[in-house]
């Protein structure tokens, strides 16, 4: 009994002496810059929630060169621990902002348990005012950052684009968010029903001393890069109402590639890709095989 009782000593004894170096190590490490990584974590144990900002995206490059270094400062300002994904759409099909950020979730949750919540966010929405909070959304709520009393274009009260901050949990929950909306628009009003049959409630920035022309900065150039609001087959008629069929459950993709990038010392990870599209479901996923067949039979009709 007497052996076994040192020999339970002695392990308790390195056990501590190994946890104690490993200690100065580590804060040896941080003292000397360290790595990020490890700094993050560390973080994390202490400060609470860690947010993945998911940014839908396509060709942009420069508007992100911009967006990264700000939105890493603005929420460091806050002592907001958080991570930048960009999901880039690769493939040949219409933009589909909602089928990115479903698979974004999906590649995030499945690489990095350590996002607790996350921001859909625009590429080219910046905010400005220090008082706009991106922590953890209140209990039930979703935390709609760019409000409609606060974006510069969009003021309707139905309005959840732009920025909207939500847990995985609920992320989960209303199963993200449609995949049948390809090219701009609607895939948002779609996912406001979402929310308010789930009844999560919307949670808006309130007593701010800025408003519609100075709490973001809308760095977008509708000369430059119009907006794709073609609509072909049947798509009005289809995206103009509740989608029950499709979101987080079934968005079909396949990740082409990964990209680890330092944007002016941020880190940023860029997913390629690529989404599949079921024409026989959303054949609007290529208006220009619509419009190509249209022509052929204006022509035969000649």
């Amino acid at each position: 009994m007497m052996f076994k009782a040192k020999i339970l000593l002695i392990g308790i004894i390195l056990t501590l002496v190994i946890t104690l170096l490993l200690s100065l190590l580590y804060v040896r490490e941080l003292e000397n810059g360290g790595n990020i990584r490890l700094r993050e974590q560390a973080s994390t144990m202490f400060k609470g929630n860690k947010l993945g900002i998911v940014i839908p995206f396509r060709e942009r490059f420069d508007e992100l060169l911009e967006f990264v270094p700000h939105i890493h400062s603005f929420l460091k300002n806050q002592d907001v621990l958080h991570e930048i994904f960009v999901i880039n759409q690769v493939d040949q099909y219409r933009f589909n902002r909602g089928s990115l950020i479903n698979a974004g979730f999906k590649e995030i949750m499945s690489s990095y348990s350590m996002i607790d919540y996350i921001a859909m966010h625009d590429v080219d929405l910046f905010p400005l005012n220090p008082a706009l909070d991106y922590h953890y959304p209140p209990t039930g709520h979703v935390n709609h950052i760019a409000a409609p009393h606060l974006h510069p274009r969009y003021h309707y009260a139905s309005f959840v684009g732009g920025i909207l901050l939500i847990t995985k949990e609920d992320f989960i929950q209303i199963d993200g968010l449609s995949n049948n909306y390809w090219g701009w628009g609607l895939e948002d009003d779609e996912f406001y029903l979402r929310l308010k049959e789930a009844k999560i409630g919307i949670h808006r920035p309130g007593n701010l001393t800025t408003g519609t022309s100075n709490t973001f900065r809308h760095n977008h150039d509708r000369t430059v890069r119009k907006r794709d609001m073609t609509k072909c087959y049947n798509q009005r008629e289809v995206t103009r109402k509740r989608d029950r069929h499709t979101g987080l459950h079934n968005v079909n993709y396949f990740v082409k590639k990964k990209h680890e990038l330092l944007i002016d010392g941020v880190p940023t990870l860029v997913l390629d890709i690529e989404l599949k599209c079921n024409k026989t479901l959303t054949p609007w996923c290529l208006c220009s095989e619509y419009g190509l067949k249209n022509t052929k039979n204006l022509k035969k009709g000649k």
